[in-house]
């Protein structure tokens, strides 16, 4: 029996959320991000169990389908951004309409109707988060970084990050370093 989940969103996720379904006492054969396929089926009142484990971690169980497609296109984007981002060799529209076989306008409508913003602005946000994460840490230069996110250029992504944030990279930067200056002299 295959059921579909709100809000995982990492590798983690899958993590927790299969441990809360094991203590349970259900095997899961495949855990994806967004689905989890069980071994058996179960009843109403077993449904109920795991919705009320995983919503202690902010999980949710998806029922109807809108829900279901929405959360997939979140998925995937999470993933392409988190993962893979220069390895889908096609643009974002029909990588969606490929792996979740629908037309990308009927997607897209349906995305910005629910959600109330286009699949490319919650694309870019989830780049602009990504970014936020690698500028933290400082191991990778604005270069490496824009190469990593299949940026055309460092211009457009810095251009992207003060449009989205309200910050340039390098104040960001300052901004991350006095907080990080403060919190060691608490």
């Amino acid at each position: 029996m295959k059921l579909y989940i709100k809000n995982m969103v990492c590798d983690r996720c899958k993590w927790v959320v299969k441990t809360e379904i094991e203590k349970l006492g259900f095997k899961a054969n495949v855990i994806e991000l967004g689905e989890v396929e069980l071994e058996a089926n179960i009843d109403i009142e077993q449904k109920n169990q795991i919705q009320v484990a995983l919503e202690n971690f902010g999980f949710e169980l998806i029922d109807d389908k809108k829900s279901r497609t929405i959360e997939k296109i979140k998925t995937l984007i999470i993933d392409v951004v988190q993962n893979n981002n220069n390895q889908i060799n096609t643009n974002l529209s029909e990588y969606l309409s490929n792996q979740l076989t629908q037309d990308y306008s009927t997607l897209s409508n349906l995305f910005s109707e629910v959600e109330d913003i286009t699949i490319e602005k919650f694309f870019i946000n989830q780049k602009i988060k990504k970014v936020k994460e690698l500028l933290m840490y400082d191991e990778l230069t604005l270069s490496e970084i824009a190469y990593q996110l299949n940026y055309s250029s460092v211009a457009y992504l810095s251009n992207q990050f003060k449009k989205v944030t309200g910050f340039t990279t390098t104040h960001y930067k300052l901004l991350k370093n006095k907080k990080a200056i403060k919190m060691n002299h608490l």
